[in-house]
């Protein structure tokens, strides 16, 4: 594993398996916990279970109704597990080992933090092995992909709150509300700081990061704006 400043690294494999490699048992063990336990955390913000909302002991392991099951699942699934499979695509085209692993520490923080009635989310990492620390491009292609698959996933979703709309369904409201979070998820991993892919992606180009940081950014803004002030995809229009 390289050791340079633009890895994804939560820590290093002993010996990673080939680059020919697509899936190995433990990524899927890993992704999975990720994913379950990113699942529960959401379950509990959005049915207003955390304790600064509100809620109690005993309710935090009380049923939740299906309805907060479904948007959980789908935000966990396109905001987190989607965006760190594009990590992992990008960087196999491009020829190097990439593996999803699990941060023990921050899950445990996740599920603390949603008991309490906020997320703090950081569930692990899509580890690359391999990629000269000196590729700018290689290492920003790899960091853009995640927050690209999470806007056009909220691109998605948006368009679906507009089609639903005029059903005056809770399904317009979902949609909308899982287009935010894409959105939310594209922003906060494009800040240029730290191991966050707006390091990355800003190393490879300071219009690039702009262009990116941009478009998710006034995206985040619409979808806001539209799910807590306007209550309508429609905004004002």
């Amino acid at each position: 594993m390289s050791g340079g400043p633009f890895d994804y690294t939560v820590w290093t494999p002993a010996a990673p398996p080939p680059t020919t490699h697509r899936t190995s048992r433990t990524e899927l063990v890993h992704a999975t916990v990720a994913f379950l336990v990113l699942t529960a955390d959401l379950m509990i913000i959005l049915s207003g279970r955390g304790l600064l909302e509100g809620g109690t002991l005993t309710g935090l392991v009380a049923p939740i109704p299906l309805f907060y099951v479904l948007i959980a699942v789908a935000a966990a699934l396109t905001g987190f597990l989607a965006h760190e499979m594009a990590h992992k695509v990008v960087a196999r085209r491009l020829g190097y080992w990439a593996e999803f692993r699990m941060w023990p520490t921050g899950l445990f923080l996740s599920i603390i933090s949603s008991a309490a009635g906020f997320l703090f989310a950081a569930p692990g990492a899509t580890m690359v092995d391999g990629m000269d620390p000196r590729d700018r491009r290689g290492w920003g292609l790899t960091g853009v992909a995640g927050p690209v698959s999470n806007l056009l996933f909220a691109a998605g979703f948006y368009g679906a709150s507009l089609a639903t709309f005029a059903l005056a369904s809770d399904a317009s409201a979902a949609l909308l509300f899982l287009a935010m979070i894409n959105t939310l998820f594209a922003t906060f991993n494009l800040l240029p700081i730290g191991p966050l892919d707006g390091a990355k992606v800003l190393r490879w180009g300071v219009a690039r990061w702009a262009v990116a940081f941009l478009v998710a950014a006034v995206f985040l803004g619409v979808c806001y704006t539209a799910f807590y002030s306007y209550g309508s995809p429609f905004l004002a229009w």
